[in-house]
């Protein structure tokens, strides 16, 4: 039988594409990057421009929300991931290698790299 973190796992890894929300000064931003996953550490790693309107947000608040989803139009077929959590630059070497593996033309840009750490999850 499958645990909700295996459930949410695999949803994961079916996608590439999530929704990253951040807010500062209560004024919300959303943007969508592609990710890869990092089961073993549940965390996501993205890449970004420090000097876009959601990175400057989370650099100056790492509390992020995150949306993963199914797009389709069959109602009975809607999914979604949600979840709450914090996000800093990373700078491990594991998880560069990671996100070149899933993006390797993304390494051309040499773009800053970004940990998402869930802090709660749901499907």
């Amino acid at each position: 039988m499958h645990t909700t973190l295996d459930k949410i796992s695999a949803f994961i890894g079916e996608h590439h594409v999530l929704t990253l929300a951040t807010s500062v000064d209560n004024i919300p931003q959303c943007s969508n990057l592609f990710y890869t996953y990092m089961p073993q550490e549940n965390c996501f790693i993205v890449a970004s421009d420090k000097t876009t309107e959601h990175m400057t947000n989370v650099q100056q608040n790492p509390s992020v929300a995150v949306s993963i989803v199914l797009e389709t139009k069959t109602v009975g077929k809607i999914q979604g991931l949600q979840l709450k959590g914090t996000m800093n630059e990373s700078h491990s070497d594991i998880e560069r290698d990671a996100y070149f593996k899933a993006f390797a033309y993304a390494r051309l840009m040499n773009p800053t790299l970004w940990r998402i750490t869930p802090l709660s999850m749901k499907l």
